[in-house]
């Protein structure tokens, strides 16, 4: 079935994540009213859900995500294994790609995402030496094709081989933010700086992978003292994080506080991180996850993303939000509130979106999922879903399910 993106005016009977039912009246791209179920009269039947058993909340945000790594699993098939494999394997296929078979991929991958609720996507793309503009010219035209169903920002990933004068000509092709890996460097703290000048010189904000190990270097507390004087009309932020996980308690607070008052956003990425992290432990392995609690609980701004998804740094993965808070609930340790909000409101923040979800004023980014709470969602991440993106909605999934009567005896 061929779907219309369609304006939406008004969701009738929607049940909140706080569990109250009511109308929400939707004006363009913004919540006009919230009101008690079945309060709203229906003027446009047309423009108006019916959510009737259906819980009404936030459109997730994807933060950080490879969507011209993603689905390349299968025509790589490389060993299973932790980074440095990873890495490896990766950039032997990356030698082979052309503009359009990354943006077949990334384009399946980004739909797939919109299905199932996700309405913007901040994703990293290579720039590779040689070929620097690549990756960018294949992202921007997913992105422009892609308007008006999903909002897609690009991040500039680069690595130590990759000259400044690569950076900026990727930049110049039409990506948004600066990125690399400083914790991979033969001089991480170099790298980190040399990063923050690109960014500095070119006014744009940044999202490094920060520390994606489980010892070494440390450079998320430089990272954060060398952006704390630069324009902060713009975001920064660090992935990964996972060397905060395995810090001493005196020394994971002084990062924190470091982090804390450069208000920079934390990107747990909890699928990969914990498929990639721990292979060379023979036993007791690590979870590979940032220290989700304590920034919490210091009040950092904190997002959750899929990272990978089918690609040598992760095989599987289902491009879905409610799979990452469903890993932050029972890997991360986290309340069912507080893993949604990590993918949904404060992805948003860390995005720096504007406010979104069922509230008066805020933006008409909204997912309807077929569930009666929001554990009942992140527990069975039902396949019936809403998606609404400007307030228009974009997709729409229905589950049909037949299971034979059972035989009971007598």
């Amino acid at each position: 079935m061929t779907l219309v993106r369609s304006p939406v005016t008004l969701l009738r009977h929607a049940t909140l994540a706080e569990g109250l039912r009511c109308d929400v009246v939707l004006d363009g791209a913004v919540v006009a009213a919230v009101a008690p179920a079945g309060s709203i009269p229906i003027v446009d039947p047309e423009a108006t859900v019916d959510l009737d058993g259906w819980l009404l909340l936030t459109a997730p945000a994807e933060p950080h995500t490879h969507l011209d790594k993603a689905l390349s699993f299968d025509l790589i098939n490389p060993p299973l294994g932790g980074l440095d494999s990873a890495i490896a394997s990766w950039t032997a296929y990356a030698a082979t790609m052309s503009v359009d078979s990354i943006a077949e991929r990334a384009r399946t991958q980004a739909l797939t995402m919109v299905a199932n609720g996700i309405t913007s996507i901040r994703t990293h793309v290579d720039v590779h030496p040689g070929v620097p503009t690549r990756g960018a010219e294949a992202l921007v035209r997913v992105r422009d094709e892609l308007v008006g169903l999903v909002d897609i920002e690009l991040v500039g990933l680069c690595s130590t081989f990759t000259v400044d004068a690569d950076l900026e000509a990727a930049l110049d092709a039409g990506l948004d933010l600066v990125g690399g890996a400083p914790h991979l460097a033969a001089d991480p703290l170099a790298e980190v700086h040399r990063l923050v000048a690109i960014a500095a010189r070119r006014g744009v904000g940044m999202d490094l992978h920060t520390d994606e190990s489980l010892d070494g270097p440390v450079t998320l507390d430089v990272y954060a003292r060398a952006v704390r004087d630069l324009r902060r009309d713009r975001q920064y932020s660090a992935g990964h994080c996972c060397r905060l996980g395995t810090m001493p308690a005196q020394q994971l607070a002084e990062v924190i506080d470091e982090v804390r008052r450069s208000d920079i956003g934390v990107i747990a990425n909890p699928i990969t991180n914990l498929y990639l992290q721990g292979w060379q432990h023979a036993v007791a392995r690590p979870r590979g996850l940032t220290a989700l609690r304590e920034l919490i609980d210091a009040g950092v701004r904190v997002a959750a993303g899929a990272d990978n998804v089918r690609d040598p740094f992760n095989p599987v993965g289902r491009s879905d939000a409610l799979e990452t808070a469903s890993l932050l609930v029972s890997a991360g340790h986290l309340p069912p509130t507080e893993a949604w909000h990590l993918v949904s409101d404060g992805a948003r923040s860390v995005m720096g979106l504007p406010d979104a979800g069922p509230r008066v004023g805020a933006r008409a980014e909204l997912l309807a999922v077929r569930a009666t709470n929001l554990l009942d969602a992140i527990a069975n991440a039902p396949a019936d879903r809403i998606v609404i993106h400007e307030g228009r909605m974009v997709a729409r999934s229905e589950l049909h399910r037949s299971v034979a009567v059972p035989v009971l005896s007598a």
